[in-house]
């Protein structure tokens, strides 16, 4: 099988609903990125990488009952697929190798 590869926010993305579970969906989703990575994201900017995930077979999604607090809108939820999983344990690996060889005195500040 060819190996995809993620984009940095891509990994988030699919790192957070990995996290999330069955409470992942587009907006979750923002808001647990926003409060992880202290940086502001859009609704749309989440949406489309959600879609490009499913896109590749990272993810599937479902749509879920309607609910009063939405004004009788469905949610879509999102499942990270064994795909996904598998990209996110290549990812992790190659990220672990990288920092494992990087020397220990790249990283020390300098003076003091």
């Amino acid at each position: 099988m060819k190996r995809t590869f993620l984009g940095e926010f891509e990994e988030i993305v699919l790192l957070t609903v990995a996290i999330l579970g069955e409470e992942a969906y587009g907006v979750t989703i923002t808001q647990e990125l926003e409060q992880k990575t202290g940086r502001s994201v859009g609704f749309s900017t989440v949406h489309t990488t959600l879609q490009r995930l499913e896109e590749k077979g990272f993810l599937t999604s479902q749509m879920g009952g309607a609910t009063a607090e939405r004004g009788g809108r469905r949610k879509r939820f999102f499942t990270v697929t064994a795909t996904g999983r598998k990209a996110l344990v290549e990812v992790k690996q190659v990220r672990e190798e990288l920092w494992g060889a990087l020397p220990p005195q790249t990283l020390q500040l300098m003076g003091g």
